[in-house]
């Protein structure tokens, strides 16, 4: 039997005044029109921590650090390749509040929600198993 290969991902968990930070993937890139977390893959070398904090800041252009780990899932790939993906969820806290501006072509919209709001979304799904575990 062949070795499952994996791709790990990163995402931030910003928190302004207990609402989280949603973003939605631009209509012309996978999954167009589902919101998600800013975040993204884990490139070769790196740390999952500083994927997120990377991440964050290409998609949001906010600067922040991780204070803990939220969640961590995994799940099959959606094609059905030979592929597992696994995911952490961060929880990170802003150097400075700053204005939220969204890398175009990727996402166009983003919205500052309470999880229970973010519920009524069209969600990823694993940004979904996300908030009902927490």
């Amino acid at each position: 039997m062949a070795d499952i290969a994996e791709k790990h991902l990163a995402y931030g968990w910003i928190v302004r005044g207990g609402a989280v930070l949603f973003i939605r993937r631009d209509a012309g890139v996978f999954f167009g029109g589902r919101w998600e977390l800013p975040g993204g893959t884990v490139e070769p070398g790196e740390r999952p921590e500083r994927t997120a904090v990377r991440e964050v800041a290409e998609e949001t252009g906010l600067a922040v650090r991780v204070v803990a780990e939220r969640h961590r899932l995994s799940w099959p790939d959606v094609n059905g390749r030979p592929l597992r993906i696994r995911a952490w969820i961060y929880d990170v806290a802003e150097d400075e509040r700053g204005e939220v501006v969204l890398n175009p072509g990727e996402h166009d919209e983003h919205a500052w929600l309470t999880p229970e709001q973010a519920g009524q979304l069209d969600l990823l799904d694993h940004v979904r198993r996300t908030i009902e575990a927490c």
